[in-house]
């Protein structure tokens, strides 16, 4: 898994019902975009360190400049 600062990443529920938790990438630590990352989740604010497993998927945001 590849992710940039500003990406989106998806962590799926893992059982029937369970909702996904999201978050936006605000920092990568690994090297050419290799996890670890820091995720602000969407749903509590909070800032964690993720290791993301094969329940996550990233969503990659393009950016434009402005202008």
């Amino acid at each position: 898994m590849r992710a940039n600062v500003g990406d989106r990443i998806v962590v799926r529920g893992h059982h029937v019902g369970d909702p996904d938790h999201a978050g936006e990438v605000v920092e990568v630590r690994g090297k050419d975009g290799a996890p670890p990352y820091v995720v602000r989740w969407t749903d509590s604010g909070h800032e964690t360190l993720l290791f993301p497993g094969s329940d996550a998927q990233t969503e990659h945001i393009e950016r434009r400049p402005p202008g």
